[in-house]
């Protein structure tokens, strides 16, 4: 039901020392919108069993869908603070062509969600469970929440990326809200400009927000609390499924939807890969095509399920998803208590 593939620096490392959490200093969460469901019960498994008792520091990146569970899991009990998430993605309801506005004010009701009572400070205060969200701030044509004159510069977004992903710097700074004390470095061989700045009561919920906005979907967050002025929008424009080298130490735990790595979000139709180096200190945790099979449907959520589906048919779908997601989570365990190493398999078979 589950598929494990690790870097070749990964691979020699738990050959050596095992399959635990001690060997795990990162921890990646995609974008993908209700494709993360799919991970549902594997999430809440990590952080309620697997990383139980870890005492060592672990910085948690996540961009989008990605940034919302990692809000989770830095805040005191990640297991009750998913299940908040889950519950308020899943009843969520639109009005047939939904505009930005109404995406928008329903996404505001997730950050309630999401934080609940305490959570903006509990994540703010976690000495263990470091927090970075990635969004991306935009110049040019694509910080117009004029729709016409966005989609412009959304396709002059896919063109430049066509031609090279270091292009999108012209029209994108990748921002990182994070822990004040994280030491998460990252080297982007394509130089898209990165600035970091730290979570703040006063830019924490926004930030989050803005790691959400979907071009043309959602609203963009104007002028996020103690930030430079601007337009901010969805990290997934920049980094979907990443594409950077991590330069801390240890290994980095990916648990994500698909065994298919995106760069970003205008790599989504392409047949560029990620760069296999990269992933050379990365352990990838995806379910399988055998476990997506079985599924109702026979594939994993996505955004046009609001779309396609009746509210009822849909939630019952993903419910159904979430539920399955157990087994994931059984796959993960017996391969940490078995320490079954020989199943693991070399990232190389994806990228190269």
């Amino acid at each position: 039901m589950l598929e494990i593939y690790a870097g070749n620096s990964a691979l020699k490392t738990i050959q050596e020392k095992g399959f635990s959490p001690e060997l795990f200093t990162s921890f990646l969460g995609a974008s993908g919108g209700p494709k993360w469901f799919t991970l549902y019960a594997l999430d809440k498994y990590i952080f309620s069993e697997f990383f139980k008792n870890k005492q060592q520091t672990i910085n948690l990146i996540g961009s989008s869908v990605g940034a919302f569970r990692v809000a989770c899991f830095a805040q005191k009990n990640p297991v009750v603070a998913i299940e908040r998430f889950a519950k308020n993605y899943l009843e969520t309801t639109y009005s047939d062509k939904a505009k930005p506005e109404e995406v928008s004010t329903k996404a505001v009701e997730m950050m309630d969600a999401i934080f609940g009572d305490y959570g903006e400070q509990e994540i703010i205060d976690n000495a263990y469970f470091k927090a970075h969200f990635i969004v991306a701030k935009c110049k040019g044509l694509v910080a117009s929440e004029n729709k016409f004159i966005q989609g412009l510069g959304l396709a002059q977004s896919y063109l430049n990326n066509r031609i090279s992903r270091s292009r999108l710097d012209s029209q994108y700074e990748r921002f990182i809200f994070q822990s004040s004390n994280s030491d998460f470095k990252l080297n982007d061989p394509e130089n898209i400009s990165t600035t970091r700045l730290p979570f703040s009561t006063a830019n924490i919920r926004n930030a989050l927000l803005a790691s959400g906005s979907i071009p043309m979907v959602m609203e963009g967050i104007n002028n996020i609390e103690s930030s430079p002025k601007g337009m901010y929008r969805d990290g997934g424009i920049v980094d979907y499924h990443f594409d950077f080298e991590i330069e801390n130490s240890g290994l980095t735990l990916y648990p994500h939807f698909s065994s298919t790595l995106k760069a970003g979000w205008f790599d989504k139709n392409l047949p560029r890969k990620v760069k296999m180096k990269h992933y050379d200190n990365t352990v990838l945790v995806c379910p399988s095509e055998k476990f997506i099979a079985a599924l109702p449907h026979q594939k994993i959520p996505d955004r046009n399920d609001f779309v396609i589906m009746e509210r009822e048919q849909r939630m019952a779908y993903w419910q159904q998803v979430m539920k399955e997601s157990e087994k994931l989570a059984q796959a993960f365990d017996q391969l940490y208590q078995t320490q079954n190493i020989n199943s693991i398999k070399n990232i190389s078979q994806l990228l190269a």
